[in-house]
């Protein structure tokens, strides 16, 4: 059995915009949140607040030179690349290759994860596949640099068997990812949303 919705828009769609207004401005709220708390925590304990905001100013010290190579590659991919391009390497129809790109450059790249969020948002939002996303997000587990280290520590046989079945449960993973969002676009289709 199919339910119609009545999607006639009597009442202005007001819901939505309302939604769409939140999430355009959910960082400005994010920010002034954290900062309210900061104010109403340095009246209980100013020298906790104190060693928070000092912690956080090394962090963001830290985090500067990668934040801004990482704004300078969107900015080039950005201008070099464009959607047709992104979703022929990484879009719907990428096929193996588009797997293959995701967990190999996910293996290779460096840095905090978090750094990244933003590059995989961009190119998320210019077509590359959540499923993709979160093969790359996965296979980041494995670091080259430190295999050697690895192999000292847990030895060459863990070492062997376990890559692999990163790769593969990379692999999974993105592959879970996109059976869900797919379930979720059919759902929506249904019901109108």
């Amino acid at each position: 059995m199919k339910v119609v919705r009545d999607t006639g828009d009597k009442g202005g769609n007001k819901g939505g915009r309302e939604k769409r207004k939140w999430d355009k401005h959910y960082g400005f709220y994010f920010l002034v949140s954290v900062i309210f708390l900061y104010l109403l925590l340095f009246f209980f304990d100013p020298e906790s607040v104190y060693n928070s905001l000092k912690v956080t100013g090394n962090i963001f010290i830290q985090i500067i030179p990668v934040l801004l190579f990482v704004i300078i590659f969107m900015a080039l991919i950005d201008y070099f690349l464009h959607p047709k391009t992104v979703a022929k390497y990484v879009g719907k129809g990428s096929g193996i290759k588009g797997w293959f790109l995701a967990m190999s450059t996910g293996i290779i790249s460096h840095g905090p994860i978090y750094i990244w969020y933003p590059l995989l948002k961009d190119l998320r939002d210019q077509g590359m596949r959540s499923g993709l996303i979160a093969a790359f997000l996965y296979s980041r587990a494995i670091k080259i640099p430190l295999l050697p280290l690895m192999v000292h520590y847990f030895g060459l046989l863990f070492v062997v068997v376990l890559l692999p079945y990163m790769v593969i449960a990379s692999l999974i993973e993105g592959q879970i990812i996109e059976l869900i969002e797919n379930r979720k676009d059919k759902i929506q289709k249904d019901w109108g949303y």
